[in-house]
């Protein structure tokens, strides 16, 4: 196998012309610069140099391997750079997925701060509700996703309990569910309500994750709700609300970018909370970008909750 250094050796041997000005630019000693050229010639296989006296002249193998040093020599360094780059955050790239109501909340603040004190990294963001999130991991779509999950309600679900376990977890917040209902509702004034009070309501629910849930929380409660619409985006749930079309619980979270006109917000009982991470692999936690930003998601998640 050639090597890099022992190309940069050959290279300074063709343009002083001998061992021991080759020494002399290298930085090295001549019996250092000999048995590295020795090495380079039993991985090549053939001779490179002829040696007339004190005179060294390139063979016709030793001149294409210079010719094709010089190329490669360059290569490596831009790669060196690069990388360098990179460790060092002047460079790099972050993609990232969040669910919504995490990207309009959570993270552009952490965005604003990584850009801030490392302008040369590309940071990216798209939406995408778990478990779709995760997949986009897996496959090497994104660095980073913002996913959550709810306790299980009906007992241990191991494939559940095992969905990150190959995946680097660094935990977040929890954010409570809260019940939504219109402001001429029965209840709309009571301090806190249980699920069971609601079995009666039509219901709107959200993304599919969550609408399990519901039904899981429902169904622990001694009823199936009678969900008549569904949507993933929280100002439509608002607006069905206001409308007095339904009820609904929703995350604490998405209270901060939405206003509930026409509807009232009123703790439910049990008390519901889903964990939000920031996922990624393994091997991408250790890049100098990803654990950067990662930092910065850890710092825009420790506030007291909503």
């Amino acid at each position: 196998m050639i090597e890099a250094r022992h190309l940069r050796v050959l290279r300074a041997v063709a343009t002083t012309g001998s061992f021991s000005a080759a020494a002399r630019e290298l930085g090295c000693t001549q019996p250092a610069v000999s048995q590295q050229m020795k090495a380079l010639e039993q991985s090549t296989g053939t001779p490179l140099l002829i040696r007339t006296g004190r005179e060294m002249r390139l063979t016709q193998a030793g001149e294409a391997l210079v010719r094709h040093a010089s190329g490669i020599l360059a290569g490596l360094t831009a790669a060196e750079e690069e990388i360098a780059a990179i460790a060092g955050l002047r460079a790099g790239r972050v993609r990232m997925v969040s669910f919504p109501s995490g990207s309009s909340t959570l993270v552009p603040g952490a965005l604003a701060r990584m850009r801030a004190a490392h302008p040369g990294t590309q940071i990216s963001l798209v939406e995408a509700e778990p478990p779709r999130s995760v997949e986009l991991l897996r496959d090497g779509d994104c660095e980073i996703a913002l996913a959550f999950r709810y306790p299980e309600v009906r007992g241990s679900d191991p494939a559940a309990a095992a969905e990150w376990d190959d995946l680097v977890v660094r935990p977040l917040l929890t954010d409570r569910l809260i019940g939504v209902l219109p402001e001429g509702h029965r209840l709309a004034g009571a301090e806190r309500i249980g699920v069971a009070e609601l079995a009666g309501e039509p219901w709107i629910a959200g993304c599919p994750r969550c609408r399990r849930h519901l039904v899981e929380v429902c169904e622990s409660a001694g009823f199936t709700p009678r969900i008549d619409f569904a949507t993933d985006d929280y100002p439509a749930v608002f607006g069905l609300v206001g409308a007095g079309l339904g009820v609904a619980v929703m995350p604490e979270l998405a209270l901060e970018t939405v206003r509930p006109k026409g509807s009232v917000i009123v703790p439910v009982e049990p008390v519901v909370q889903r964990e939000i991470v920031a996922l990624t692999l393994p091997d991408l936690a250790r890049v100098p970008a990803v654990a950067a930003m990662l930092s910065e998601l850890a710092t825009a998640t420790a506030r007291p909750a909503a």
